[in-house]
């Protein structure tokens, strides 16, 4: 798999699969470590979304070849944290792409509420 430029347009990354928007919606939230992704995306979607480590680090090593999340060098306190931990953060072009996949997802659930497929408005 070949890594996008991070010039690359956050359309061109359309449309994500669940499991790399969820991670960036974790981290849209702060910088994390692995294991409190995986919290926070089953925290998030009340146990209906969980992350797999293989699963989760998969879609990191594809998410920082593509330069949408990057891993720290800065760490917690060393007396609060595991030195084993790897920290990670959405880059600017990251939450570019998140945003676009947002509006994508906004947009069908519009197509949804005026097909009476959910209810709700459809303004």
């Amino acid at each position: 798999m070949t890594a996008r430029p991070a010039h690359a347009s956050p359309e061109s990354f359309l449309p994500l699969s669940a499991v790399v928007f969820e991670i960036l919606l974790a981290l849209a939230g702060g910088d994390l470590h692995g294991y409190d992704i995986m919290r926070e995306v089953d925290q998030r979607s009340g146990g209906r979304a969980t992350l797999h480590p293989g699963t989760l680090y998969r879609a990191l090593h594809r998410l920082l070849n593509d330069c949408l999340v990057e891993e720290l060098d800065d760490r917690p306190d060393p007396a609060l944290d595991d030195e084993r931990r790897r920290y990670y953060r959405l880059t600017r072009l990251g939450h570019a792409v998140a945003s676009a996949e947002a509006r994508r997802l906004a947009s069908q659930v519009h197509v949804a509420r005026a097909r009476r497929l959910l209810k709700g408005s459809t303004t």
